[in-house]
């Protein structure tokens, strides 16, 4: 998921505390903390007005990226869904 997107799954460094339900996504491209904490809004704002993902957006001292859910209540098919919509999204952020 996020391949395309440039997007990292970001594993806690500590195994005890890794979850399998909030999944945590960090952008691969680091240098720019700022420029992703934008992009992370900006992809949340699309998501959310296309009825496709809400409140994705990591915590606010969290590295700038996304917080997906995937705990009992949400069907797997859907967070494959998902991964078409944040290609699109990480699209609609590049820069001209």
């Amino acid at each position: 998921m996020g391949a395309k997107c440039g997007l990292d799954r970001a594993p806690a460094t500590d195994p005890a505390i890794r979850s399998n339900t909030s999944v945590c996504l960090q952008f691969a491209e680091r240098a720019d903390i700022e420029a992703n904490k934008a992009r992370q809004k900006a992809i949340a704002k699309l998501l959310e007005a296309e009825d496709a993902a809400y409140d994705i957006g990591a915590y606010r001292d969290a590295p700038p990226g996304l917080r997906i859910w995937c705990g009992a209540t949400v069907d797997t098919a859907d967070i494959e869904a998902l991964g078409p919509w944040l290609d699109w999204a990480w699209e609609q952020t590049l820069a001209p």
